[in-house]
């Protein structure tokens, strides 16, 4: 096994424009949109203090790839369409595309292997371990084969996980590190995953429960415990089902209260820093209309929501249309003045009674709904 370190610290001897910003995208986006001038003004300004990390050129881990993808040719499916690069396999059709959604995006996703996944590394030195859904890699090691849907340096093959590019059997093990949520069919993927395991291969796999909406470029599914298990226990012996530490409930604390204070306005989000937690265990009815909670854009109301509503409806046989009804209309009253039920149609009446008589507003309506308080039926 060789281990490339592709994510170095920036010194004034080393600095590189492109490297720094493509190891730093909080910084590229800020040059992106006009707020910083350069990489390197960041760099003299904060990045120098800052413990900042310049990645090497892309070119430094491609003899590594050439010989992955050499050791990888047996195991790669024939009935797909695929085109090869130099160090990268791309089967990621347009058909497959649609299917999983896989649309381009600049986001990047970039996270260092925990202790559980490098001790497999480790174990399986001189076998084959596929990352689904690997992101951008700061190591990149010769026995791990890293998937994903955007073609980063460390991207081995381009692919979904819902359709595996690999004969079955192939793998000692495989990782699905925080991937089962931005996936449109998690269980198509899992069961992609158990295909591709070689008998006595291990899986270490890692979902979200409590955490909000966010997206490398969609999140579709989070999973309690229970669901996580469901999605392999039989076909594979759970051996074990943990809490790491980087899973602990105090990420998802930390995350949604930096989340909901940054989305306020300055003398409201002060406010709201000056909240005591104690001040907040109370019923929620009773904050409905606080300023930290009307405060909120919908946006972030989505990206926090304890949950969200869908109202749909399913079409008319034969191709026909059903009327569209604005969803979750507030209802409109009836236009007789003595009438105040919401049960108007499309005639601004509640009632062919209530239309008849809508001139003589001192009288009462008797339309007859039960909505309606000014009234008995007569």
């Amino acid at each position: 096994m060789t281990a490339l370190t592709l994510d170095l610290p920036v010194t004034i001897a080393n600095f590189d424009e492109d490297s720094y910003l493509a190891c730093n995208p909080d910084v590229a986006r800020a040059v992106r949109e006009g707020s910083m001038p350069s990489g390197w003004a960041h760099f003299q300004q904060f990045g120098i203090h800052e413990a900042r990390k310049v990645r090497l050129p892309s070119g430094h881990c491609l003899p590594l790839k050439r010989a992955k993808l050499d050791r990888l040719q047996p195991l790669l499916r024939t009935d797909l369409p695929r085109k090869t690069f130099d160090g990268m396999v791309d089967f990621l059709s347009d058909e497959l595309r649609l299917q999983a959604a896989a649309v381009a995006t600049d986001a990047v996703s970039c996270h260092n292997y925990d202790p559980f996944a490098r001790e497999l590394i480790c174990q399986y030195a001189e076998g084959l371990i596929l990352d689904c859904g690997a992101g951008r890699r700061n190591v990149y090691y010769s026995n791990v084969v890293n998937l994903e849907i955007v073609p980063y340096d460390t991207t081995d093959v381009l692919g979904v996980g819902e359709e595996l590019p690999f004969h079955d059997a192939s793998f000692d093990a495989v990782f699905s590190l925080s991937v089962l949520e931005h996936v449109r069919d998690p269980f198509r993927c899992a069961r992609e995953v158990i295909r591709v395991l070689k008998p006595g291969g291990e899986l270490l796999c890692a979902a979200p429960f409590l955490q909000p909406l966010h997206g490398y470029p969609g999140h579709y599914f989070n999973m309690s415990p229970q669901g996580l298990r469901s999605l392999f226990e039989g076909p594979l012996q759970v051996e074990s089902h943990i809490v790491p530490l980087s899973g602990l409930p105090i990420w998802t604390l930390t995350w949604i209260l930096n989340s909901w204070a940054a989305a306020l306005d300055p003398e409201t989000r002060r406010q709201f820093l000056e909240t005591k937690v104690g001040d907040l265990l109370g019923d929620p009815v009773d904050f409905l209309s606080k300023p930290f909670v009307t405060g909120l854009p919908e946006e972030k109301n989505l990206e926090l929501a304890s949950m969200t509503m869908l109202r749909a409806r399913k079409p008319l046989a034969n191709g026909m249309q059903s009327a569209s009804v604005p969803a979750m209309e507030t209802p409109k009253k009836c236009a007789h003045p003595s009438c105040h039920c919401n049960a108007r149609t499309d005639s601004n009446y509640c009632s062919t009674y209530c239309e008849g008589e809508a001139k003589t507003s001192d009288i009462l309506c008797g339309c007859g709904h039960a909505e309606c308080g000014d009234h008995s039926v007569t």
